[in-house]
């Protein structure tokens, strides 16, 4: 990880110090004044184990559900330019987009991203992929038919990560739904990680695991 990247990500480290400095417990609860304004990142544990993973598994072909302000996308961008790849990243805000866009560019990461801005319940089926590597992290009342539209997208062995599982409490009921999805389908192995704020990997079954 080059200087460019480090000058990026202590500026966005910087903002969600101040963020739990400002708001602390009500980041968990919900109570906050215009959250959309938040960074409210997967955080540095879970974005190396996305960085990792990617790069462990070489993927390509990287889609990320819900870029907000770039701080995942900054990782996994990092990740796509040491595999080779690339990442397309949905927002459905223009601001957001544009933000995530300028930090990328200030790490010289943006020639490895596709930004993209519109409903991903709209955008998802407009996408061929196959994805080697999905990120969920989006609100959370989208996941279930996210996961719908991702499935028939997603490479055999490929994986999706979903964020938010354990925590914020307000998230719950959505992640709780989630969570029995995934299991219900059949190709899918899938396992809870307490990591960050809790994060649902789930693995399309491949060629290779004929028999297992």
């Amino acid at each position: 990880m080059d200087d460019a990247f480090l000058a990026v990500l202590a500026d966005y480290d910087a903002r969600m110090a101040q963020e739990e400095a400002t708001f602390g417990a009500g980041l968990l609860t919900g109570g906050v004044p215009n959250r959309d304004a938040l960074l409210l990142s997967v955080g540095e544990d879970v974005a190396r184990l996305l960085n990792l993973m990617v790069k462990g598994c070489s993927a390509r072909n990287i889609l990320e559900l819900g870029t907000s302000y770039g701080y995942s996308t900054l990782w996994l961008a990092e990740a796509a330019r040491a595999t080779g790849g690339r990442v397309t990243t949905l927002e459905t805000e223009g601001y957001k987009s544009e933000a995530a866009r300028a930090s990328l560019a200030r790490a010289g990461l943006d020639g490895y991203v596709d930004f993209r801005v519109g409903d991903a319940l709209e955008v998802l089926p407009t996408l061929a992929g196959p994805f080697d590597f999905v990120l969920l992290d989006l609100w959370k009342e989208l996941y279930v038919p996210c996961l719908e539209l991702c499935l028939p997208r997603l490479k055999p062995g490929g994986l999706i990560f979903a964020d938010n599982m354990l925590r914020p409490e307000i998230n719950r009921p959505q992640a709780m739904a989630y969570r029995r999805a995934v299991r219900a389908e059949p190709e899918l192995t899938t396992v809870l990680l307490p990591i960050g704020q809790g994060v649902e990997v789930s693995r399309l079954a491949g060629p290779d695991d004929a028999g297992l």
